[in-house]
């Protein structure tokens, strides 16, 4: 798999004119690889997602996997949302399989994929449970496993932790890890949350304010244990030198947006 974002530019109509959210992005994500996109509100995040997942189209530029052009959603890009998004009146079995359903995907090949994906997701014994009954985090869980079980080339992810409290957003992102290792699954994700995008991230693009740019690309090379990433990493000096680096990349955009604001 490998994803290319090339020259991509976005701009929406106003009522007072237009407004130019993204303006010469291009990246790439290879195969295998955990690459998050961080930035303030206003950066133009969730447009690059929508753009990449084919939710909407670019102003200019393209948006290619394995070389073919993106022109609309496919099921080669599975998405989960910060809204877990999933069917009050279906049962978790049922959730997990719907995308399945709608691909035409015979029952019993359905029943064994929902099986597995519920399993690596943990949550098996709730698979005749109602969203209703689950936790935040476990219905973050469910989003996941449906996106997962139509085996996409990558997994695009929207600010997935954002709606949960501090103690499951770092639980929920330790088995991202988990999963990501465990599936292989390419995955890219925006976020705010700067701590979150060092602890998951391979490499990192630091994006601009509005109108969004690639500020910067770092790569991220933290000390494992055992060869994975744990809580505790967040303790070390190398996870703060990085932590830093990319706050000070935001902040600095963000003070020479005020100053030529109040220069005006």
């Amino acid at each position: 798999m490998h994803l290319e974002v090339s020259q991509l530019y976005k701009q929406f109509p106003t009522r007072n004119g237009t407004v130019v959210a993204l303006k010469d992005i291009n990246l790439h994500i290879e195969e295998g690889e955990f690459v998050c996109a961080v930035g303030a509100s206003g950066s133009g995040k969730s447009t690059l997602l929508r753009l990449i997942a084919g939710l909407d189209a670019p102003t200019g530029g393209e948006v290619r996997v394995d070389g073919v052009c993106v022109t609309g959603p496919g099921a080669d890009r599975g998405m989960v949302f910060q809204n877990y998004t999933l069917y009050p009146w279906m049962n978790i079995a049922e959730n997990v399989g719907f995308g399945l359903k709608l691909q035409g995907v015979r029952p019993g090949e359905r029943r064994q994929r929902v099986a597995y994906y519920l399993e690596v997701v943990g949550l098996s014994q709730f698979a005749k449970a109602l969203p209703k009954e689950l936790s935040g985090g476990m219905k973050q869980r469910v989003a996941i496993a449906r996106a997962l079980a139509s085996q996409p080339k990558i997994l695009l992810m929207d600010e997935p932790f954002g709606a949960l409290d501090v103690q499951t957003k770092e639980a929920m992102q330790q088995f991202l890890l988990q999963v990501w290792r465990q599936t292989e699954t390419t995955i890219f994700m925006i976020t705010h949350d700067v701590e979150e995008a060092v602890f998951l991230s391979q490499r990192i693009y630091v994006l601009s304010a509005r109108p969004g740019t690639i500020k910067q690309e770092l790569r991220i090379d933290l000390p494992c244990e055992n060869g994975d990433r744990t809580y505790h990493i967040k303790r070390h000096p190398k996870f703060q030198h990085y932590k830093d680096e990319v706050m000070g990349l935001l902040r600095d955009r963000e003070e020479a947006a005020i100053v030529a604001g109040a220069t005006v």
